[in-house]
């Protein structure tokens, strides 16, 4: 995604090494991991839409599983 923002290594590095988070801080962090991953549902689904027959059996997918997939809600796994 081109308008996401990527945390500095030094933000990382510092969340690796805390020993314990406040429990907003652990909030905010599993809410930005779960948007993050709606987002890349709902782009993987939006492009798989957009493939061609010869590409879905190239990735091992029938049209009817694509259309399946692609038919889901980003909230759905």
């Amino acid at each position: 995604m081109a308008h996401a923002l990527t945390p500095s290594p030094k933000s990382l590095a510092y969340l690796q090494e805390a020993k314990t988070m406040p429990t907003v801080a652990i909030i905010a962090v599993e809410f930005a991991v779960c948007v993050s991953k709606w987002a890349t549902r709902r782009e993987t689904r939006r492009a798989l839409k957009q493939l061609t027959d010869w590409e879905l059996r190239d990735v091992g997918l029938t049209p009817r599983q694509a259309r399946d997939e692609a038919a889901k809600v980003f909230w759905r796994a």
